[in-house]
């Protein structure tokens, strides 16, 4: 309703008394202009502005950026020029109205007031004084409709710092709404893409076209859920089949098969039925498409169907669409623009990437914390490259697990286990005997020293370590447990997180050094003695956690929320 009001002509009774006029097209700025567009315009003032941001709940959270707005203007409207409504209030009405499809609820932007506001403003006749009060309280209320639909696209519905899931510490998207306005209503220039109501991520459009697509499979029907016992290998023919059939080949509208079938969804009761032999048999198509889908799941393409991927095939598809919204969620929770260098961890991927001016220029596996030491999502600069490190031991570590081998026999245990305690640090540390230390009654608060492990084929963080200092005492490192990686889920860390290649990591981040070839960090590995490399320039470093992403076709990849983050941002998000 409020789009037909804003495209139909207002026909106002002129102050000359000529009469009413059609309204004609503004050459500036391309909206309707009538008769009725004399006198002066309309100010505002910050008490106006406040009043009505409070009276309505949606944007009381806003009423900081509309004070900066309209004081940086002051406090002349902005919606509109000689009266008329520029065209930027219809593109937004139609952003709103379709705010859904990112996930968010268009309820929260007030649209009814905006309809009702308009109505009366259309059928105010020759009342000057009362049009000049409607279009001052309608401009107030597209800002504040503007920032409460602005704040929640750009900067998320949920604070990540508010939640009882505090583990998001990813520097957060700045924007500044205010600017982000003017820039919409050509009033400032900026590189992003405020101008098109356009996210800020590719990543984020991704996914948007993903749950269009499941939302399609879902309104023509869903996928079916198979029994519990099922259990297929390639070549069977059983009744079952034909049920994976209308999961996977149902329609391309699940966002992860590999049939290249249009995106509309073919209602899962529609499907053409095959000769009964022919589509009960697990035949070479869908085998395929089993397999596309457990790549997608991140699961062994085996093609068998059991276990992990009759689980994974049976999440509902309601399940899935909460999914990519919470996901979008973080998306906008991350900084407007990423450095064009940097390395990225996604947790729940088990996968660590390294950009080079906006382009992937290394992957590779990785190995993150258990649910009870989960890794922290956070961000930092990697400033060393540490190679042939020691390793520090944990006092919980000394406390739980050596204390009764070290009051039987200090030096025997420290000897099997290739450590030493020193006291001091880095090349002022000096050896101390563990005999003259009270093993039995030490605490955290009096062991004065430092236990360590040395480096070589036993050491905890292998060859390589990389540090980018932080409160967490979180880095990445090698580990002697290479076997590890061929796991499919890989949360065995203590917190930090271990790479698979890091030779091949290292020698990357100092690619720019002369003084640093493969060769050479491979010959000072083999010496086993620490040599802490200061990078050339700090590299940022995101560790995040992201359980869906997609490509640039909405086709969606799933990953199990191994911290049980989703389910804490959804109590907030969804309620």
């Amino acid at each position: 309703m409020f789009l037909g009001l804003l495209s139909v002509p207002v026909l106002l009774t002129s102050c000359n008394g000529q009469g009413d006029q059609t309204s004609q097209a503004s050459s500036k700025t391309g909206t309707a202009v009538t008769a009725n567009n004399t006198g002066p315009e309309p100010h505002l003032d910050s008490v106006f502005v406040i009043r009505a941001m409070q009276a309505d709940a949606h944007f009381k959270a806003q009423e900081r950026w509309a004070r900066k707005f309209y004081r940086e203007r002051q406090f002349r409207l902005g919606w509109f020029k000689e009266h008329q409504l520029v065209p930027q209030a219809t593109t937004f009405l139609t952003v709103v109205s379709k705010a859904k499809d990112d996930g968010l609820e268009p309820k929260r932007y007030d649209t009814k007031q905006i309809t009702d506001l308009l109505a009366q403003l259309k059928s105010v006749g020759q009342d000057t004084a009362r049009r000049n009060q409607l279009e001052r309280k309608l401009d107030v209320t597209l800002s504040g409709s503007y920032f409460a639909w602005a704040s929640d696209y750009y900067r998320g519905v949920a604070n990540p710092r508010d939640t009882k899931n505090d583990a998001w510490k990813v520097k957060r998207n700045k924007i500044k709404l205010d600017h982000a306005l003017m820039t919409i209503l050509r009033e400032r220039e900026s590189t992003y893409p405020y101008y098109d109501f356009a996210p800020l991520h590719p990543e984020y459009n991704n996914l948007k076209k993903a749950l269009g697509l499941l939302r399609a499979r879902q309104s023509a029907g869903g996928w079916p859920t198979l029994p519990g016992t099922t259990h297929l290998k390639p070549g069977d023919a059983l009744p079952v089949v034909g049920l994976l059939r209308q999961r996977l080949l149902g329609g391309e509208a699940t966002g992860q098969t590999p049939a290249a079938v249009a995106a509309t969804a073919t209602p899962v009761n529609n499907v053409t039925p095959a000769p009964a032999a022919a589509a009960n048999k697990y035949d070479p198509t869908l085998v395929a498409a089993v397999k596309s889908f457990q790549a997608d799941l991140g699961l062994p393409p085996t093609g068998l169907v059991s276990g992990e991927t009759l689980r994974q095939l049976n999440v509902p598809i309601q399940a899935r669409i909460d999914q990519v919204i919470l996901n979008m969620e973080r998306w906008r929770w991350l900084p407007k623009k990423f450095e064009p260098d940097y390395l990225i961890v996604n947790i729940p991927e088990y996968r660590l990437r390294v950009f080079e001016q906006g382009k992937e220029a290394l992957t590779m596996r990785v190995i993150v914390g258990k649910t009870l030491t989960a890794t922290p999502v956070f961000s930092d600069k990697m400033e060393y490259v540490v190679l042939a490190p020691y390793w520090n031991v944990p006092f919980s570590i000394i406390d739980k697990e050596l204390r009764p081998k070290l009051v039987a026999d200090a030096q025997g245990t420290l000897d099997r286990l290739d450590m030493e305690v020193v006291k001091g640090y880095g090349r002022k540390a000096t050896v101390v005997d563990p005999s003259t230390i009270d093993w039995a009654n030490v605490t955290q608060a009096t062991f004065k020293y430092t236990m360590r492990r040395r480096p070589g084929p036993k050491n905890d963080l292998g060859d390589v370590k990389f540090i980018f200092p932080n409160s967490n005492d979180i880095y990445l490192h090698d580990t002697p447990h290479g076997e590890l990686f061929s796991q499919t889920k890989r949360n065995f860390s203590h917190g930090c997180v271990r790479v698979e290649e890091p030779v091949k990591l290292a020698t990357y981040l100092l690619r720019d050094n002369p003084n640093w070839s493969q060769p050479a960090i491979e010959d000072t590995i083999a010496q086993h003695r620490e040599k802490y490399i200061t990078l050339k320039e700090k590299l940022p470093v995101y560790l995040v956690y992201l359980t869906a992403w997609a490509d640039a076709n909405g086709h969606a990849h799933f990953r199990d929320d191994i911290y049980g983050h989703d389910q804490t941002l959804a109590k907030e998000y969804f309620n």
